[in-house]
């Protein structure tokens, strides 16, 4: 009988220890955190690539401006290159994939670091009323200098900037990732 109380006794005292509770709630937590800081290192990732496309549209959109004046059949193409190096070297060289369009006549092409031209140099001395946004620019056709256009505004000189990065996001795309790529894009009237 003695010897059948002390082995009650013995499960009533493990069942009621305190030993090693705090490796019972580690085991259990840790897989939880790990989750979560996996989670914002990822989002992380996304929102680095994401701000470093923004810098470099930026900065192609800036020297677009600065040079307002090479939006023409002459210089176009020659705008058209050096903002898709800007672009280029200001998230570094092959980071991103990148299109310029000035004003529906020059582009130049980045993809995996080689430049190609594509586009008719005429055009870039035409006004135009481009409608869309993002990548998927509608110019329609020549306009004259300054009318106004049908959905408002006013016809100009554009210059298109369009940089993207692939990336594959651990979890989710966050609403940032759209077809295995981060894309930043950005219209310019410049004129």
């Amino acid at each position: 009988m003695r010897a059948r109380f002390r082995s009650r006794r013995r499960v009533l005292g493990f069942l009621e220890s305190r030993d090693g509770i705090a490796a019972v709630e580690f085991g259990i937590m840790a897989p939880i955190f790990g989750l979560v800081f996996a989670g914002m290192a990822d989002l992380g990732g996304v929102l680095y690539t994401q701000f470093r496309l923004n810098a470099a549209v930026s900065a192609g959109a800036n020297y677009a401006i600065v040079n307002a004046s090479s939006v023409s059949s002459s210089s176009g193409a020659t705008l058209a290159s050096t903002i898709a190096q800007v672009v280029e070297n200001n998230a570094g060289s092959n980071w991103a994939d990148d299109t310029i369009v000035v004003n529906d006549g020059p582009t130049e092409t980045v993809t995996g670091g080689q430049l190609s031209a594509s586009g008719s140099a005429a055009n870039a001395d035409s006004c135009y009323c481009p409608t869309g946004s993002g990548a998927s620019i509608t110019w329609g056709t020549a306009q004259t200098c300054g009318a106004t256009c049908t959905g408002g505004g006013v016809a100009g000189k554009f210059v298109t900037i369009t940089a993207s990065r692939t990336y594959t996001p651990l979890f989710s795309s966050y609403g940032i990732v759209q077809n295995g790529a981060v894309t930043i894009s950005t219209t310019v009237e410049v004129q």
